[in-house]
């Protein structure tokens, strides 16, 4: 099954760095609107002082000067600090005050619009925020390439790694760069490399194993048939034949595996190849529905139904049920269903071979044989736990129509 990986690196990288920038920005506006401000404030200050204390140079040698003695709108705490022999620079409401006291205990003043300053500083604060709204945006999209690209990369990894996962062990990334998602990538491929090394010597070694077993096994056979009859002979007679079929599969798995079998096709009836495949097996009724001709392999089509009802028989309770509709055959029994940890493995990537379940019950070759076949026919083999009790399988054979 397929998770997005992209919920989202791209998008997480390019919201990351807008909000970076966001704060950069603020950050640096907040502080040249603080420093210029209180540069402004200190300036005006330094310079009203010192226009104060020309004019109070000017009152002392009786010239006329821009001051005023005891201005009836002086703020009474530049009025008080002055008396206490302090000389004062004062901002308030939009005006910047500047009052000193002269030798006969009179207040001398001077004030001026504080405007210009703060239309000044409003101008900046204008500029400050178109400079970093262009900058957030500029550096977002800068942020958006970037993480649209190593989403695509992320992506591109994490597609290589599902399509491993389901079987295409050919599939690599390749990937570019030297970042930790080009790392990542290379290790995807490794992986790759060795499952696929790993894969291949186990189905060399599989198909050996099987072809070596088939000499021994046929001279079994002829053996048996050379022992007087008796019970004895009878179960080893039974164990050989087990045992050459244990033997074929193994085969059929390795050249599966190797993907050198073919199907041969021809049209044959639903109904009459899945009588044909369960004809040997008791306690297995057939229900045709409704039945047609398709096109398909019906040797291995009979192969696929025969270990459907072979399993459902030795791992379920009879009877065993085989409904024929259309092109889709139901295989049902009415045991405990399948264990929910194989149908886990079922649903991801395929029944395994001589899997033993958590419940100490195990699948053997059938269910991988069915689905490989059913894999090399282009049909569709499905597992489910019916509500009602049992285990049921369904194989949905190519529709003609």
């Amino acid at each position: 099954m397929r998770r997005p990986v992209t919920a989202h690196i791209g998008t997480k990288v390019a919201l990351a760095v807008a909000a970076a920038a966001v704060s950069v920005s603020a950050a640096t506006g907040v502080l040249v609107h603080r420093v210029t401000a209180a540069d402004q404030l200190a300036t005006a200050r330094s310079e009203l002082d010192q226009r104060l204390l020309s004019a109070a140079y000017d009152y002392a040698a009786a010239r006329k000067s821009l001051a005023r003695l005891n201005p009836p709108d002086l703020p009474a705490p530049v009025a008080r600090a002055v008396r206490h022999g302090v000389r004062v620079t004062w901002l308030r409401d939009g005006t910047l005050w500047a009052a000193t006291q002269v030798s006969d205990g009179e207040v001398l003043a001077l004030s001026r619009s504080y405007a210009p300053e703060t239309r000044s500083l409003a101008a900046l604060d204008r500029t400050l925020a178109v400079v970093g709204v262009a900058a957030t945006v500029l550096v977002s999209l800068a942020g958006l390439l970037l993480g649209v690209r190593m989403g695509r990369r992320a992506r591109a990894a994490a597609r290589t790694a599902e399509r491993i996962a389901n079987g295409d062990l050919d599939a690599r990334v390749r990937p570019g760069g030297r970042d930790e998602i080009a790392r990542l990538s290379a290790a995807v491929d490794t992986m790759a490399d060795a499952l696929g090394a790993r894969l291949e010597a186990e189905r060399r070694v599989t198909a050996d194993i099987a072809h070596e077993l088939r000499t021994p096994v046929a001279g079994m056979s002829t053996a048996v048939g050379l022992l007087p009859p008796g019970p004895a002979t009878d179960l080893i007679g039974r164990s050989v034949k087990n045992l050459r079929s244990l033997v074929e599969d193994v085969l059929e798995v390795a050249r599966m595996d190797a993907q050198v079998a073919v199907a041969e096709t021809e049209e044959r009836q639903v109904s009459a190849m899945v009588r044909r495949a369960v004809a040997g097996l008791d306690q297995v009724e057939v229900r045709v529905a409704a039945d047609m001709v398709v096109t398909t392999d019906p040797r291995r089509v009979e192969r696929i139904l025969t270990n459907l009802a072979s399993n459902a028989l030795r791992h379920g309770a009879e009877p065993v049920l085989v409904e024929v509709d259309g092109p889709v055959v139901r295989v049902r029994d009415h045991g405990e269903g399948f264990p929910p940890d194989l149908l886990a493995v079922v649903h991801t990537s395929g029944p395994q071979r001589f899997r033993t379940t958590a419940a100490g019950t195990g699948t053997g070759l059938g269910l991988t044989i069915a689905v490989g076949q059913a894999r090399l026919l282009g049909a569709r083999l499905t597992f489910r736990n019916r509500p009602e009790g049992g285990a049921e399988a369904v194989l949905t054979l190519p529709d003609p129509s």
